[in-house]
């Protein structure tokens, strides 16, 4: 089947899943997005927008969306990318495999290492690949999606199955391509998602958080405690492109200027791009934090090892899921006392 003939459906159609949904519907490619009811009613009044660090700007009208909070109606689709958040995957599994029939191709593009492996568990009889989106999207009001980060998405080499999915994406102008070890991409990728709480106790965006020498310093400790705990439990994490995990907390030492230099190299990131566990938090929601610090901290526990400071960190963040509409952020010098880094 062409590309332009295959039926991708999209479970949890956020900001990542309507980023790419948004892309295919443009593309011409027969795309449903299936999600929340408040999205939905917004994308009913408003369609869809799409921009991104590098001036892209496009516009899908409301006609134009099959928007729907029904996992029912995946059940004709080729394709089913998961873009749900990694607490939502055991649930949506289920209800899945009472919709989607024997051979249906499904990619777990969710944070987390674990999530492709607990989608094969439940649905034995689907095509499951790994894959791994390295970008940034930020919701603002009326459905309007910013990437404000730059990189390639992955897909889990599976031969023609794999190629289907690399079809549909390329073709929907997204950069994409396959790898044979996701599991060593998703811990790598990982790593650098630590930021994600880090950047969400900031309360500031990205660019403006990582040009802060103090940010940078907590940021290098809490990825070195996670590389040291990921070496003495025999896993190897993989870099994505010109990102390398072992590399980078030397990085985030350098002087503004250096960094800033050496960064540009590897990643491209815009004053408005913030991490999806910031807008987590400040819109009240449960957040990733067990499947990212939390996961250094189980498995450092699990190899008889400590990790306080990816510990603290996930307690941190846990206060704030109970109040995060009320909070501003805690600066680097109040964080680094919290986790006990020499200033």
């Amino acid at each position: 089947m062409t590309a332009n003939k295959l039926k991708f459906g999209i479970l949890g159609a956020g900001n990542i899943g309507c980023y790419i949904g948004a892309h295919l519907i443009r593309a011409g490619i027969d795309t449903i997005l299936v999600g929340r009811e408040t999205l939905a009613q917004e994308i009913r009044e408003n369609g869809i927008r799409i921009t991104d660090f590098t001036g892209t700007d496009f516009h899908l009208q409301p006609d134009q969306i099959r928007y729907t909070t029904e996992t029912e109606s995946l059940a004709d689709r080729d394709i089913v990318l998961v873009t749900l958040k990694s607490l939502a995957t055991e649930a949506a599994a289920h209800r899945l495999n009472t919709v989607l029939p024997i051979g249906k191709i499904l990619v777990s593009f969710q944070n987390g290492v674990h999530n492709a492996d607990k989608l094969r568990s439940i649905l034995p009889e689907k095509d499951v690949l790994a894959g791994m989106v390295p970008y940034n999207v930020v919701r603002n009001p009326k459905a309007h999606f910013h990437c404000g980060t730059s990189g390639t998405l992955l897909v889990e080499e599976q031969n023609t199955i794999s190629q289907a999915v690399l079809s549909g994406l390329q073709l929907a102008g997204l950069a994409a391509k396959t790898h044979s070890n996701l599991p060593g991409i998703l811990w790598g990728k990982l790593i650098f998602n630590l930021n994600n709480s880090i950047n969400a106790l900031s309360g500031i965006p990205l660019r403006e958080e990582l040009s802060q020498p103090l940010y940078r310093k907590i940021l290098a400790a809490t990825m070195s405690e996670a590389l040291s705990v990921l070496k003495q439990s025999g896993i190897r994490p993989l870099r994505s492109g010109s990102m390398i995990p072992s590399i980078v907390p030397i990085v985030l030492h350098f002087p503004n200027f250096l960094f800033f230099r050496v960064a540009s190299s590897m990643i491209k990131i815009d004053p408005q791009a913030r991490s999806s566990m910031w807008e987590d938090v400040q819109r009240g929601r449960e957040t990733e934090i067990d499947y990212l610090n939390g996961e250094i901290v189980t498995l450092a526990k699990k190899n008889g090892l400590s990790a306080p400071i990816n510990d603290t960190i996930a307690v941190l963040i846990k206060e704030q899921e109970n109040h995060g509409r009320t909070f501003s952020g805690i600066s680097a010098l109040d964080l680094a006392k919290r986790l006990n880094i020499s200033v």
